[in-house]
């Protein structure tokens, strides 16, 4: 009987960065003709997909030795205690713990998951299984809390992204009438420091074009607290329809954004990743960030780069002037195609027979 893939994730959804790329993996395995098993705990799942996933209580009962396991490790949670005690080959990837500080004060439950998946990244450290990290940053933090010799295996994404179908009402929405639209596209949480866009867009409209729009793609897990203090903080700022918290997106939506968008602005204080980035390059849309966490890694050379102190008018008036002046704004996108053509020759399904010691 040939192995078989079992993958652990703390919680799914789709539309979730962790809970596409598991499916995405699920997807290369039976291209590939390897059997592979999504596992979470059930509570931790979505209505609308319960069906995608099987109880990870019952993993222990259904593993044998010749098969893998594959822990996505982001946050504390009742699979990561599961995964140190399978008797197979194990591998963990580890997508980063949001550090717990940007909770503490907002949201102390989230605060305390996250400690538990800080605790749970050390202990797993000396439990045997192989080291994989999303980007060369978080492998980095795999070192620094225990763990030896872990290796990168770069986020694996939809060979179609940039090529989806357009959600036609959202498109109308975002476009007529026409105007700029400064996007960002992240669940709505601290470390993502939506407060700052805001002040982007208050300085876009005030220096460079007053009809300017911030648009904001991302639920907010439940944080009803932070989505009223980003909207509060808005008025404050007196945008008005100076910017749209869209919420959560289906893909159609979603590609709506990217297709209207003038600019994809990141300030984010941590990425372990930031995929957005990537999709972004792909519907050729000038990408500028901050650089914080992982996001230099992932543009690679590609887009606009800021420091991360520098400030909102700043930042406003670069991308006003990128965006007004055509021969700098193509420059900016020949980057972009050249990183993006650079992460599409990869060949995950080697990257991840490595991962699994499949033959």
């Amino acid at each position: 009987m040939s192995a078989v893939v079992h993958q652990l994730v703390a919680g799914f959804r789709r539309g979730d960065a962790i809970s596409d790329e598991a499916e995405r993996i699920a997807a290369l395995c039976a291209a590939h003709g390897v059997e592979s098993r999504l596992w979470c705990p059930r509570h931790a799942v979505a209505a609308s997909d319960r069906s995608r996933t099987r109880d990870v209580e019952g993993l222990p009962a259904a593993v044998r030795p010749d098969d893998v396991a594959l822990l996505h490790l982001s946050i504390g949670s009742r699979s990561n205690e599961i995964f140190a005690a399978l008797p197979c080959r194990r591998a963990v990837l580890y997508h980063n713990v949001t550090p717990p500080r940007f909770y503490e004060r907002l949201d102390p439950a989230t605060a305390g998951v996250l400690e538990r998946g800080l605790a749970a990244v050390r202990r797993l450290s000396s439990c045997g299984a192989d080291a994989w990290a999303d980007s060369a940053f978080n492998a980095s933090e795999l070192r620094a809390m225990g763990w030896r010799d872990p290796k990168v295996l770069p986020l694996i994404v939809d060979d179609r992204f940039g090529e989806g179908a357009v959600d036609p009402a959202m498109r109308a929405k975002l476009s007529d009438p026409p105007r700029t639209n400064l996007l960002f596209v992240g669940r709505l949480a601290p470390n993502k420091r939506h407060d700052r866009l805001l002040k982007v867009a208050r300085a876009y409209r005030r220096l460079v074009d007053p009809d300017a729009r911030l648009v904001v793609a991302g639920g907010d897990d439940g944080r009803a607290v932070y989505r009223t203090i980003l909207r509060g903080t808005a008025n404050t700022l007196m945008l008005g329809d100076g910017v749209l918290f869209a919420g959560f997106l289906e893909p159609a939506e979603l590609a709506a954004c990217y297709a209207t968008a003038s600019a994809f602005v990141c300030l984010s204080d941590h990425e372990g990743f930031c995929a957005p980035l990537l999709e972004a390059m792909a519907w050729r849309v000038p990408v500028f960030a901050a650089a914080a966490g992982a996001v230099p890694e992932t543009l690679d050379g590609a887009g606009v780069l800021f420091d991360r102190s520098a400030d909102e008018a700043t930042i406003a008036e670069t991308v006003g002037r990128v965006l007004r002046d055509p021969a700098l704004k193509e420059a900016v996108l020949r980057k972009q195609d050249a990183r993006l053509a650079r992460f599409r020759a990869r060949d995950p399904w080697a990257e991840l027979k490595t991962v699994f010691g499949l033959a």
